[in-house]
């Protein structure tokens, strides 16, 4: 039976909000919410893309996210010095023969530069972060892996299905992931496509460190990514007091072992975490890291 094509234009504004509003939805999600097929749902996915409303991925559909979000290259220009502090505390985590997951943005692009100046080797390093990759792919020693996945040109990355299924056939000793916001509650990022991928990485991770600058404080953003208990350690050029003041504990302790990669006993990690402030001596912080990273 023929759909009136009033009720087709109703359907499809109404996907459309609802795909400004949540930014990521799978295909499954999309047909259980309409009641509709799974080859409808592809139709009116690819109107709106005609209509250029989203970006399609694979599985899904990443509203303008791409167009929206601020580019790459402009958020680049914005808080250098804060960013490079970062990137300096996490380059202190780095070790010889570590896999290590650099995440999108400019903060940890600050981050490979470091690497690139003066190279950790042998260092394995696997990314969504289209520029980093390129950055580090002629240095010596370091080994760059690109995750599959849906190239979102202006923010210079690689999301998707494709994207969250490539990290799941990696192992990482270290994961370094930046985020948009932080309050009390946690870690918070701007879409649910880059979260989707964050915990995907998570999940393979025997520590992740979180890198925000001062500027993420106190501001949520549009997806929870998760808790401080969900994370090994905050990298932040915010101050000690600030952090107080939102709430934010200094000191965490993991709630999940992440046990499962049949290291011998001596490798598997412990899970105290902290706070590193900018100026702080790393090696008198109270950190503990998987004895592969130390």
């Amino acid at each position: 039976m023929k759909v009136a094509k009033h009720v087709v234009d109703a359907r499809r504004r109404r996907l459309a909000e609802m795909l400004q509003r949540h930014r990521y939805l799978g295909i499954a999600d999309l047909c259980k919410e309409f009641g509709i097929s799974e080859a409808t749902v592809r139709r009116d996915l690819v109107y709106l893309e005609k209509s250029s409303l989203i970006t399609r991925t694979y599985g899904g559909a990443l509203a303008d996210y791409n167009l929206r979000f601020p580019s790459f290259r402009s958020r680049r220009s914005s808080g250098t010095s804060g960013k490079r502090a970062i990137a300096q505390m996490a380059y202190e985590l780095l070790r010889p023969e570590s896999v290590v997951y650099l995440d999108a943005g400019t903060t940890i692009f600050a981050l490979a530069e470091a690497i690139r100046v003066a190279p950790v080797r042998p260092l394995t390093c696997v990314t969504s972060n289209l520029p980093a990759a390129d950055l580090l792919a002629e240095v010596e020693g370091v080994d760059v892996h690109l995750l599959g996945g849906q190239v979102l040109l202006r923010q210079s990355v690689l999301l998707g299905d494709d994207a969250c299924r490539s990290a799941s056939f990696w192992k990482f000793d270290l994961a370094l992931l930046g985020a948009e916001g932080m309050t009390r509650e946690g870690v918070w990022n701007s879409s649910p496509a880059v979260v989707a991928l964050q915990k995907a990485v998570i999940a393979q991770s025997r520590a992740t460190a979180v890198m925000l600058d001062r500027s993420k404080l106190g501001h949520p953003a549009s997806t929870f990514l998760g808790g401080w208990d969900s994370i090994s350690v905050l990298l932040t050029d915010a101050p000690i007091e600030a952090l107080k003041e939102e709430g934010i504990p200094t000191y965490m302790t993991k709630v999940e072992h992440i046990t499962s990669y049949n290291e011998p006993p001596s490798l598997k990690p412990t899970h105290k975490a902290t706070h590193i402030s900018q100026g702080e001596n790393f090696e008198n912080s109270d950190l503990t890291l998987p004895t592969s990273l130390l």
